[in-house]
Protein backbone atom coordinates (compact mmCIF):
# COMPACT_ATOMS: atom_id res chain seq x y z
CA UNK A 1 0.00 0.00 0.00
CA UNK A 2 1.10 3.56 -0.71
CA UNK A 3 2.15 5.24 2.54
CA UNK A 4 1.40 8.96 2.86
CA UNK A 5 4.11 10.81 4.79
CA UNK A 6 2.96 11.73 8.28
CA UNK A 7 3.69 15.45 7.81
CA UNK A 8 1.28 15.57 4.83
CA UNK A 9 -1.41 13.85 6.89
CA UNK A 10 -0.87 16.38 9.67
CA UNK A 11 -0.99 19.29 7.23
CA UNK A 12 -4.25 18.04 5.69
CA UNK A 13 -5.73 17.65 9.16
CA UNK A 14 -4.79 21.22 10.05
CA UNK A 15 -6.32 22.59 6.85
CA UNK A 16 -9.51 20.58 7.40
CA UNK A 17 -9.79 21.69 11.02
CA UNK A 18 -9.14 25.30 10.00
CA UNK A 19 -11.85 25.24 7.33
CA UNK A 20 -14.34 23.62 9.71
CA UNK A 21 -13.61 26.10 12.49
CA UNK A 22 -13.84 28.98 10.03
CA UNK A 23 -17.24 27.83 8.83
CA UNK A 24 -18.52 27.24 12.36
CA UNK A 25 -17.45 30.68 13.56
CA UNK A 26 -18.68 32.51 10.45
CA UNK A 27 -18.93 35.45 10.16
CA UNK A 28 -16.02 36.96 12.07
CA UNK A 29 -15.81 40.15 9.99
CA UNK A 30 -18.14 42.27 7.84
CA UNK A 31 -19.81 40.57 4.88
CA UNK A 32 -20.27 42.41 1.58
CA UNK A 33 -23.43 41.96 -0.48
CA UNK A 34 -22.72 43.08 -4.03
CA UNK A 35 -25.81 44.53 -5.73
CA UNK A 36 -25.14 44.80 -9.50
CA UNK A 37 -27.98 47.29 -9.86
CA UNK A 38 -28.42 50.99 -9.06
CA UNK A 39 -29.86 52.22 -5.77
CA UNK A 40 -33.59 52.59 -5.32
CA UNK A 41 -34.79 49.49 -7.14
CA UNK A 42 -36.18 46.24 -5.69
CA UNK A 43 -32.81 44.44 -5.60
CA UNK A 44 -31.20 47.32 -3.72
CA UNK A 45 -34.13 47.79 -1.34
CA UNK A 46 -34.43 44.13 -0.41
CA UNK A 47 -30.65 43.69 -0.19
CA UNK A 48 -30.60 46.39 2.47
CA UNK A 49 -33.54 44.80 4.26
CA UNK A 50 -31.89 41.36 4.27
CA UNK A 51 -28.52 42.86 5.24
CA UNK A 52 -30.00 44.47 8.34
CA UNK A 53 -31.84 41.30 9.36
CA UNK A 54 -28.72 39.16 8.82
CA UNK A 55 -26.71 41.61 10.87
CA UNK A 56 -29.22 41.28 13.70
CA UNK A 57 -29.33 37.48 13.57
CA UNK A 58 -25.67 36.67 12.86
CA UNK A 59 -24.01 39.38 14.96
CA UNK A 60 -21.83 40.84 12.22
CA UNK A 61 -22.14 43.71 9.73
CA UNK A 62 -23.58 42.97 6.29
CA UNK A 63 -22.74 45.84 3.94
CA UNK A 64 -24.47 46.55 0.61
CA UNK A 65 -22.11 47.51 -2.23
CA UNK A 66 -23.85 48.76 -5.39
CA UNK A 67 -21.93 48.05 -8.61
CA UNK A 68 -24.37 48.72 -11.47
CA UNK A 69 -23.66 48.68 -15.18
CA UNK A 70 -23.82 46.59 -18.37
CA UNK A 71 -27.13 44.98 -17.43
CA UNK A 72 -25.71 43.66 -14.12
CA UNK A 73 -22.59 42.14 -15.74
CA UNK A 74 -20.09 44.49 -14.03
CA UNK A 75 -21.19 43.78 -10.48
CA UNK A 76 -21.79 40.09 -11.11
CA UNK A 77 -18.30 39.69 -12.57
CA UNK A 78 -16.82 41.47 -9.55
CA UNK A 79 -18.56 39.01 -7.24
CA UNK A 80 -17.51 36.04 -9.39
CA UNK A 81 -13.85 37.01 -9.06
CA UNK A 82 -14.06 37.56 -5.28
CA UNK A 83 -12.63 35.03 -2.78
CA UNK A 84 -14.93 32.08 -2.12
CA UNK A 85 -14.87 32.58 1.63
CA UNK A 86 -18.42 33.71 2.37
CA UNK A 87 -17.49 37.37 2.81
CA UNK A 88 -18.63 38.47 -0.65
CA UNK A 89 -22.17 37.58 -1.71
CA UNK A 90 -24.19 38.48 -4.80
CA UNK A 91 -27.70 39.89 -4.72
CA UNK A 92 -29.16 38.64 -7.98
CA UNK A 93 -32.44 38.49 -9.85
CA UNK A 94 -33.74 36.75 -12.94
CA UNK A 95 -31.67 39.34 -14.82
CA UNK A 96 -28.72 37.00 -14.37
CA UNK A 97 -30.58 33.91 -15.55
CA UNK A 98 -31.75 35.84 -18.63
CA UNK A 99 -28.23 37.09 -19.35
CA UNK A 100 -26.92 33.54 -19.62
CA UNK A 101 -28.55 33.45 -23.05
CA UNK A 102 -28.96 37.12 -23.93
CA UNK A 103 -25.30 38.00 -23.28
CA UNK A 104 -23.33 34.86 -24.19
CA UNK A 105 -19.87 36.46 -24.15
CA UNK A 106 -19.78 37.44 -20.47
CA UNK A 107 -16.56 37.15 -18.43
CA UNK A 108 -18.28 34.63 -16.12
CA UNK A 109 -20.80 31.82 -16.22
CA UNK A 110 -23.57 32.04 -13.64
CA UNK A 111 -23.89 28.31 -12.98
CA UNK A 112 -20.15 27.74 -13.40
CA UNK A 113 -18.83 30.50 -11.15
CA UNK A 114 -21.53 30.74 -8.49
CA UNK A 115 -23.43 28.55 -6.07
CA UNK A 116 -27.00 29.27 -5.02
CA UNK A 117 -27.40 30.32 -1.39
CA UNK A 118 -31.08 31.20 -1.01
CA UNK A 119 -33.95 32.87 -2.85
CA UNK A 120 -35.61 35.87 -1.20
CA UNK A 121 -38.93 36.83 -2.79
CA UNK A 122 -40.81 37.46 -6.01
CA UNK A 123 -43.33 40.03 -7.17
CA UNK A 124 -45.42 40.86 -10.21
CA UNK A 125 -44.59 43.67 -12.58
CA UNK A 126 -46.96 46.42 -13.63
CA UNK A 127 -47.06 48.17 -17.00
CA UNK A 128 -47.49 51.89 -16.41
CA UNK A 129 -47.79 54.82 -18.80
CA UNK A 130 -47.24 58.51 -18.31
CA UNK A 131 -50.66 60.26 -18.24
CA UNK A 132 -49.44 62.51 -21.05
CA UNK A 133 -49.74 59.58 -23.47
CA UNK A 134 -53.53 59.61 -22.89
CA UNK A 135 -53.49 55.81 -22.88
CA UNK A 136 -56.36 54.58 -20.72
CA UNK A 137 -55.91 50.82 -21.01
CA UNK A 138 -53.91 48.05 -22.64
CA UNK A 139 -56.25 47.78 -25.62
CA UNK A 140 -55.61 51.42 -26.53
CA UNK A 141 -51.87 50.86 -26.24
CA UNK A 142 -51.92 47.86 -28.56
CA UNK A 143 -54.10 49.62 -31.14
CA UNK A 144 -51.88 52.70 -31.18
CA UNK A 145 -48.70 50.62 -31.43
CA UNK A 146 -50.17 48.66 -34.34
CA UNK A 147 -51.23 51.85 -36.12
CA UNK A 148 -47.92 53.63 -35.47
CA UNK A 149 -45.10 51.04 -35.30
CA UNK A 150 -42.02 52.34 -33.46
CA UNK A 151 -43.78 55.50 -32.29
CA UNK A 152 -44.21 54.47 -28.65
CA UNK A 153 -41.26 53.72 -26.40
CA UNK A 154 -40.67 52.01 -23.08
CA UNK A 155 -37.92 52.32 -20.49
CA UNK A 156 -36.12 49.56 -18.61
CA UNK A 157 -33.39 49.34 -16.00
CA UNK A 158 -31.03 47.87 -18.57
CA UNK A 159 -30.59 45.03 -21.07
CA UNK A 160 -31.62 41.63 -19.75
CA UNK A 161 -33.39 42.96 -16.68
CA UNK A 162 -36.92 41.72 -15.88
CA UNK A 163 -38.30 45.09 -17.02
CA UNK A 164 -36.61 44.73 -20.42
CA UNK A 165 -37.64 41.11 -20.88
CA UNK A 166 -41.22 41.84 -19.84
CA UNK A 167 -41.36 44.53 -22.54
CA UNK A 168 -39.87 42.30 -25.23
CA UNK A 169 -42.16 39.43 -24.32
CA UNK A 170 -45.13 41.81 -24.50
CA UNK A 171 -44.04 43.09 -27.93
CA UNK A 172 -43.65 39.55 -29.21
CA UNK A 173 -46.95 38.21 -27.87
CA UNK A 174 -48.98 41.34 -28.82
CA UNK A 175 -47.23 41.53 -32.21
CA UNK A 176 -46.38 45.23 -31.85
CA UNK A 177 -43.26 47.37 -32.23
CA UNK A 178 -42.08 49.74 -29.49
CA UNK A 179 -38.65 51.30 -28.97
CA UNK A 180 -36.66 50.08 -25.97
CA UNK A 181 -34.83 52.78 -23.99
CA UNK A 182 -32.40 51.16 -21.52
CA UNK A 183 -31.21 52.94 -18.37
CA UNK A 184 -28.45 52.09 -15.90
CA UNK A 185 -31.01 51.48 -13.18
CA UNK A 186 -34.72 51.42 -12.51
CA UNK A 187 -34.70 54.72 -10.62
CA UNK A 188 -33.67 56.73 -13.69
CA UNK A 189 -36.18 54.90 -15.88
CA UNK A 190 -38.94 55.44 -13.33
CA UNK A 191 -38.13 59.14 -13.00
CA UNK A 192 -38.27 59.72 -16.74
CA UNK A 193 -41.56 57.85 -17.18
CA UNK A 194 -43.10 59.93 -14.40
CA UNK A 195 -41.60 63.08 -15.92
CA UNK A 196 -42.94 62.27 -19.39
CA UNK A 197 -39.59 61.81 -21.14
CA UNK A 198 -40.49 58.17 -21.84
CA UNK A 199 -43.95 56.79 -22.58
CA UNK A 200 -44.07 53.74 -20.32
CA UNK A 201 -42.26 50.93 -18.52
CA UNK A 202 -42.72 47.64 -16.76
CA UNK A 203 -41.77 48.08 -13.12
CA UNK A 204 -42.01 46.01 -9.96
CA UNK A 205 -45.33 46.35 -8.16
CA UNK A 206 -43.31 46.81 -4.97
CA UNK A 207 -41.74 50.06 -6.18
CA UNK A 208 -44.38 51.56 -8.48
CA UNK A 209 -47.60 51.17 -6.51
CA UNK A 210 -47.19 54.43 -4.59
CA UNK A 211 -46.66 56.36 -7.84
CA UNK A 212 -49.81 54.77 -9.29
CA UNK A 213 -51.91 55.65 -6.27
CA UNK A 214 -50.55 59.21 -6.35
CA UNK A 215 -51.70 59.56 -9.97
CA UNK A 216 -48.18 60.13 -11.31
CA UNK A 217 -48.52 57.22 -13.73
CA UNK A 218 -51.43 55.17 -15.05
CA UNK A 219 -51.44 51.41 -14.50
CA UNK A 220 -52.47 49.52 -17.64
CA UNK A 221 -51.95 45.90 -16.58
CA UNK A 222 -50.04 43.62 -14.21
CA UNK A 223 -47.89 40.69 -15.28
CA UNK A 224 -48.90 37.79 -13.06
CA UNK A 225 -51.32 34.91 -13.56
CA UNK A 226 -53.73 36.56 -11.14
CA UNK A 227 -54.44 40.17 -10.18
CA UNK A 228 -52.09 41.73 -7.66
CA UNK A 229 -53.42 42.02 -4.12
CA UNK A 230 -52.05 45.56 -3.89
CA UNK A 231 -53.55 46.60 -7.26
CA UNK A 232 -56.80 44.60 -7.36
CA UNK A 233 -58.51 46.97 -9.82
CA UNK A 234 -55.77 46.57 -12.44
CA UNK A 235 -56.29 43.66 -14.88
CA UNK A 236 -53.54 41.23 -15.79
CA UNK A 237 -52.07 41.41 -19.28
CA UNK A 238 -53.69 38.05 -19.97
CA UNK A 239 -57.09 39.41 -18.96
CA UNK A 240 -56.57 42.60 -20.95
CA UNK A 241 -55.88 40.92 -24.27
CA UNK A 242 -52.46 39.21 -24.27
CA UNK A 243 -53.59 35.70 -23.41
CA UNK A 244 -51.10 33.56 -21.51
CA UNK A 245 -48.75 36.40 -20.66
CA UNK A 246 -46.77 36.05 -17.43
CA UNK A 247 -43.56 37.68 -16.20
CA UNK A 248 -42.28 38.32 -12.69
CA UNK A 249 -39.18 39.56 -10.89
CA UNK A 250 -37.54 37.38 -8.27
CA UNK A 251 -34.50 37.95 -6.08
CA UNK A 252 -31.91 35.72 -4.46
CA UNK A 253 -28.45 35.43 -2.97
CA UNK A 254 -25.53 33.59 -4.56
CA UNK A 255 -21.88 33.12 -3.56
CA UNK A 256 -18.70 32.43 -5.53
CA UNK A 257 -18.26 28.77 -6.40
CA UNK A 258 -16.15 27.03 -3.76
CA UNK A 259 -17.66 28.84 -0.79
CA UNK A 260 -17.64 26.28 2.08
CA UNK A 261 -20.87 24.31 2.32
CA UNK A 262 -21.15 25.03 6.05
CA UNK A 263 -21.21 28.76 5.31
CA UNK A 264 -23.73 28.38 2.47
CA UNK A 265 -25.96 26.30 4.75
CA UNK A 266 -25.66 28.82 7.59
CA UNK A 267 -26.62 31.70 5.30
CA UNK A 268 -29.48 29.71 3.80
CA UNK A 269 -30.86 28.91 7.25
CA UNK A 270 -30.61 32.56 8.33
CA UNK A 271 -32.22 33.96 5.16
CA UNK A 272 -34.95 31.30 5.13
CA UNK A 273 -35.77 32.13 8.76
CA UNK A 274 -36.05 35.83 7.90
CA UNK A 275 -38.33 35.17 4.92
CA UNK A 276 -40.53 32.90 7.05
CA UNK A 277 -41.13 35.38 9.86
CA UNK A 278 -44.74 36.53 10.10
CA UNK A 279 -43.90 40.24 10.31
CA UNK A 280 -41.72 39.97 7.20
CA UNK A 281 -44.44 38.13 5.28
CA UNK A 282 -46.97 40.80 6.24
CA UNK A 283 -44.64 43.66 5.32
CA UNK A 284 -43.73 42.14 1.97
CA UNK A 285 -47.35 41.26 1.20
CA UNK A 286 -48.37 44.89 1.64
CA UNK A 287 -45.65 45.77 -0.89
CA UNK A 288 -46.79 43.11 -3.36
CA UNK A 289 -43.97 40.61 -2.74
CA UNK A 290 -44.12 36.98 -1.63
CA UNK A 291 -41.28 35.13 0.15
CA UNK A 292 -39.42 32.25 -1.47
CA UNK A 293 -37.84 29.56 0.74
CA UNK A 294 -35.65 26.77 -0.68
CA UNK A 295 -32.63 24.72 0.35
CA UNK A 296 -29.38 25.44 -1.54
CA UNK A 297 -29.84 22.25 -3.59
CA UNK A 298 -33.41 23.13 -4.58
CA UNK A 299 -32.41 26.72 -5.33
CA UNK A 300 -29.61 25.52 -7.62
CA UNK A 301 -32.17 23.43 -9.55
CA UNK A 302 -34.50 26.45 -9.69
CA UNK A 303 -31.67 28.53 -11.19
CA UNK A 304 -30.93 25.88 -13.82
CA UNK A 305 -34.60 25.70 -14.78
CA UNK A 306 -34.92 29.49 -14.99
CA UNK A 307 -31.90 29.74 -17.28
CA UNK A 308 -33.48 27.09 -19.54
CA UNK A 309 -36.88 28.83 -19.46
CA UNK A 310 -35.52 32.20 -20.55
CA UNK A 311 -33.25 30.61 -23.16
CA UNK A 312 -36.39 29.17 -24.76
CA UNK A 313 -38.26 32.51 -24.58
CA UNK A 314 -35.33 34.47 -26.00
CA UNK A 315 -34.80 32.09 -28.90
CA UNK A 316 -38.50 31.63 -29.68
CA UNK A 317 -39.22 35.38 -29.62
CA UNK A 318 -35.89 36.21 -31.30
CA UNK A 319 -35.08 38.74 -28.55
CA UNK A 320 -31.76 40.50 -29.03
CA UNK A 321 -29.87 43.31 -27.40
CA UNK A 322 -30.53 46.76 -28.88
Amino acid sequence: MLRIPSFIVALLAIVLMSNTASAQSYPVRPVKIVVPFATGGPADNYARFIAQRLQDSMGQSFVVDNKPGAGSVIGTDFAAKSPADGYTLLMMSNTQTVNETLIPNKPYGLLKDFVGVAPINYSDLVLVANPGTNLQNLSELIKRAQAQPGKLNYASSGPGTPYHMAGELFKSMAKIDMVHIPYKGSSGARTDVIGGQVDMMFDAVTTMTEQIKAGKVRALATSGKQRSDVLPDVPTLSEAGVSGYESTIWLGIMAPKGTPKNIVDALNAAISKIASQSDVKQQWSKQGAAPMVMTPVVFDKYLQDDVAKWAHVIKTANIKLD
